[in-house]
């Protein structure tokens, strides 16, 4: 034994979770504490001893000295082994037992004052009463070894040689399965014959409720036969619970949920199904799988809001007042809400036609539905539609596969509480199918206000009303939606937000909402109408307003630190300035042509990212005919292109152009920025201009753009997003736009600000937007 352990000293400490060290005991565990894991470095690195004492609760992570036990063992580190991570595993000798005095707790490690606790003289032989106590514990030890079957002969050969009284009862104590306060309770008895005493007590106690195990399993085995083991374990478990009392829980279960389906508002066939799912539970044994599936059943029907509703609040001036607080424009959209409220308050029903808000994004389709389900004090529930392909995530799996559950729509309802929230099914364009099935088709009874109100979803397999239930969807483009399924909504379009609306957005909402998002006031941070401006043109290229709302919280980040780091009261972000907070602008509208060149033509274009301009240049080169169609472009726009040439070689004299061009000259058409796919039929009459420049070496007037379609007779045919493609045009710096005069209809849609910026011209044919943009 070391010297310096017949004295109270200091020394590292370790506090084991769940563990108890006893003296002669040779075990390996792991540590991961930083600090147990230096209390050992610091131990190897002086004597290597160290004291070991169990945590009253292994749960504290940090404990204190009222949260270990004050009695423990001192140990000697044999061994220390680096785990992948963190984690070292360590192997101990247990020296003595120690008595904890004190702790420091400040240190990096707890360190530790200790007592040795002096053992009586192993030399010394044991007394007549200490040899009986031994004899009749290792009789207790050998039988309970026999009967639990945890403890190898070898062990108790090994234990069987011991002849000190004291190691013989930390041995047994340490080899035996007992729990942590037993073992506690035996480390803390100093007294020998004690020791030996309370040892007897446990194992005899251990021995009794071995037999009682035993008897359970020889009970069972004479009612059943060997091949049967399933029942086996069934029945076993059944003998269990009886014994512990559990299967009076069930009936109780059983009793609950009745109490529960008499109380629900549920319809009577619901009630019925589950009443008969009930009555499968209660006669089934609780051991059983089938029990939790149907729980979980019960549980899912008896939580869906049945006959639970928000009352609607229908007075339109305060539906108006709250659509004008979250959104600024949007009137044409507004405008369709009230009416759809106004014609439901008088139905007094909230049936009706499904809106599907299209538009490009960020101009406020998803947060309009949240304005609605506000106004109408509703509650309201998203699902995102992008990339679903199979139809079970809408209406859920059967309950015959493992795992199942309803599908998204029966879930949100569970989620709203309500049978009439507000429901928006997200980017409805981006769904899809496979082999699993068509989402789209399975949206057809969701979306039909005349049938939704016997929704069945696969997993509840009964009829669920949907019809109070306010469905909204949004899409991006309806070219992706499917046409029934287009049928059953009314398309209310959301179109690009004008320059003048971006700045009302910016003064009215977006900056007052970063400005609390980033804790400045008004008064710290002030951004002036020039450099909202400047923001919106050479910052952002965007329909909507993300972009712009991402720069003003740019802004509000680089004013906040700006303001801590030079303890400044207020900033004020200027045109002049705003270089400093947003760097470099990212778009210019220089970027377009302003110069009048040759076979060059600025048309315009439709994305679901709202309107752009879409350059044409055509170049002719000496050849033997060929065509050349470069940019990325689209089979419709390829068959425009093919459409044009053959309209410029029956009109060759005309437009006194070469009538043998086409088998002596190679044309290359080509639109700019190829890694954008291009498409659509409305690039033909660019097409067009660009090949008769290039043929006639004729200019092309820069501030002038067109539009629309072109048939064989160079007649112009309508186009669509009229609006998106004039707001690029008045972006890009354009004076002139040719327009199809069948296009004329649409112009009352146009805002003032946007016409009078503008000079639209309506075309019939080719010819005249040949006279208009060409110069001679």
């Amino acid at each position: 034994m070391d010297e310096t352990l017949k004295e109270t000293r200091t020394m590292s400490m370790v506090a084991l979770r769940g563990m108890v060290v006893f003296p002669y005991m040779v075990l390996h565990f792991d540590v991961g504490r930083k600090k147990s894991i230096a209390a050992l470095e610091q131990a190897m690195a002086k004597n290597q001893v160290v004291f070991l004492s169990a945590q009253k609760d292994i749960n504290t992570y940090e404990p204190n000295f009222d949260d270990v036990n004050k009695m423990g063992t001192i140990c000697k580190i044999k061994q220390v082994l680096k785990l992948p991570g963190d984690n070292i595993r360590v192997m101990v000798e247990g020296l003595c037992r120690g008595e904890l005095m004190s702790f420091n707790e400040e240190k990096d490690y707890l360190s530790a004052e200790v007592r040795k606790v002096e053992e009586p003289n192993e030399e010394a032989a044991p007394t007549p009463s200490e040899e009986a106590h031994m004899r009749t514990l290792m009789s207790l030890y050998m039988t309970y070894a026999r009967q639990s079957g945890r403890i190898s002969p070898e062990s108790v050969v090994s234990v069987g040689e011991i002849k000190v009284p004291g190691r013989l009862a930390d041995t047994v104590a340490a080899n035996s399965l007992f729990k942590l306060e037993d073992k506690q309770s035996i480390i803390e008895c100093i007294d020998v014959e004690k020791r030996l005493k309370l040892l007897i007590d446990m194992i005899t106690r251990e021995i009794e409720i071995l037999g009682i195990e035993n008897e359970i399993g020889r009970s069972l085995k004479k009612q059943i036969e060997k091949s049967q083991r399933e029942y086996y374990l069934r029945e076993q478990m059944k003998v269990i619970q009886k014994e512990l009392g559990e299967e009076e829980s069930i009936t109780a279960e059983v009793q609950e949920l009745t109490e529960k389906i008499e109380k629900s508002k549920m319809n009577e066939e619901a009630k019925q199904k589950a009443k008969k799912e009930l009555s499968r539970m209660a006669v089934m044994s609780s051991s059983s799988p089938e029990i939790t599936v149907i729980r979980t059943y019960l549980d899912w029907i008896i939580s869906l809001p049945w006959g639970k509703e928000t009352k609607d609040d229908l007075n339109l001036k305060h539906i108006k007042r709250v659509l004008d607080e979250d959104h600024y424009g949007l009137e044409n959209v507004k405008k369709r809400i009230l009416e759809y409220i106004s014609v439901c308050k008088m139905k007094k029903d909230m049936r009706g036609p499904i809106l599907c808000f299209v538009g490009p994004p960020g101009v406020g389709k998803t947060s309009i539905a949240k304005s609605i389900a506000r106004a109408l004090k509703r509650k309201f529930v998203r699902s995102s539609l992008g990339g679903v392909k199979d139809e079970a995530e809408l209406r859920g799996h059967r309950r015959t596969y493992i795992g199942a559950m309803p599908g998204r729509i029966i879930s949100l309802i569970k989620q709203a509480g309500s049978m009439n929230p507000v429901f928006l099914l997200d980017e409805i364009d981006k769904m899809s199918s496979d082999y699993k099935g068509d989402p789209a088709s399975a949206m057809l009874e969701v979306l039909d206000p005349e049938i939704n109100n016997t929704f069945v979803d696969h997993y509840l397999d009964m009829p669920f009303d949907l019809s109070k239930v306010m469905f909204l969807t949004t899409a991006n483009s309806i070219d992706t939606i499917p046409r029934p399924l287009l049928d059953r909504m009314e398309v209310i379009e959301l179109s690009s937000y004008m320059l003048i609306e971006k700045i009302k957005i910016a003064k009215k909402h977006l900056i007052k909402k970063q400005l609390v998002e980033h804790a400045l006031t008004p008064k710290m941070l002030r951004i002036s109408d020039s450099a909202i401006e400047e923001i919106i043109t050479n910052y952002t290229n965007e329909p909507g307003v993300r972009n712009l709302e991402r720069s003003i919280a740019a802004i509000c980040r680089r004013a906040a630190w700006k303001i801590v780091e030079n303890d400044l009261k207020s900033i004020s972000v200027t045109k002049a300035n705003l270089q400093e907070y947003l760097g470099t602008p990212k778009y210019k509208n220089e970027d377009i042509n302003h110069e009048d060149k040759i076979g060059v033509v600025t048309g315009l274009a439709w994305t679901v990212s709202g309107g752009q301009t879409l350059p044409v240049e055509a170049t002719v080169m000496e050849g033997t005919g060929k065509l050349e169609l470069t940019g990325h472009l689209g089979d419709v726009m390829k068959e425009s292109a093919r459409a044009g040439i053959s309209y410029i070689r029956a009109n060759s004299s005309k437009l006194k152009i070469d009538m043998e061009f086409y088998k002596n000259k190679d044309l290359h058409i080509h639109c700019p920025q190829g890694a954008i796919p291009k498409d659509g039929p409305s690039a033909g009459i660019t097409i067009v201009t660009a090949v008769v420049s290039a043929l006639t070496k004729k200019k092309v007037r820069a501030d002038v753009a067109m539009t629309g379609e072109i048939t064989l007779t160079g007649s112009v045919i309508p186009i669509g997003g009229l609006k998106e493609k004039l707001l690029a045009a008045q972006r890009a710096g354009i004076k002139t736009v040719l327009i199809p005069k069948d296009n004329e209809r649409d112009i009352d849609e146009i805002p003032d600000e946007i016409k009078h910026k503008l000079n639209i011209v309506y075309i019939n044919d080719i010819m005249q937007a040949l006279e208009l943009s060409l110069i001679d």
